[in-house]
């Protein structure tokens, strides 16, 4: 049974950094795409950013570019948000998601249960 977990989440003021984490279970989370997106009150979910199976390709949305990275541990199936630089605009409940031989920015089959992330200014 696939399960994404997510935690790592919480509140900050403005400027602060949060790593978010998603341990993964039930696939062979080398070979898959991750993920991570976000949805805020009111709006939809959008992209924040992914990589690859391989880690050799990363993708970001343009509001997170340069603040974000996103990392992967293959060895214990988990895959790292590292948030810098939070605006008030990123509180949001971040989503980790996964597919397998998909594009970076596609759709995605399985999904994690979210954690909330509040930045306060």
């Amino acid at each position: 049974q696939v399960q994404l977990v997510e935690s790592g989440g919480g509140s900050v003021q403005a400027g602060g950094s949060l790593r978010l984490s998603c341990a993964a279970s039930g696939f062979m989370f080398s070979i898959y795409t991750m993920g991570w997106f976000r949805q805020a009150p009111g709006k939809e979910r959008e992209f924040v950013a992914a990589t690859s199976r391989s880690g050799s390709n990363t993708d970001f949305a343009d509001s997170v570019k340069g603040r974000f990275t996103i990392s992967r541990d293959d060895a214990k199936s988990t895959v790292y948000l590292q948030m810098n630089s939070l605006k008030p605009e990123d509180t949001a409940v971040y989503y980790c998601a996964a597919v397998l031989f998909g594009t970076l920015r596609g759709h995605y089959d399985h999904w994690g249960q979210g954690t909330q992330v509040t930045v306060s200014s």
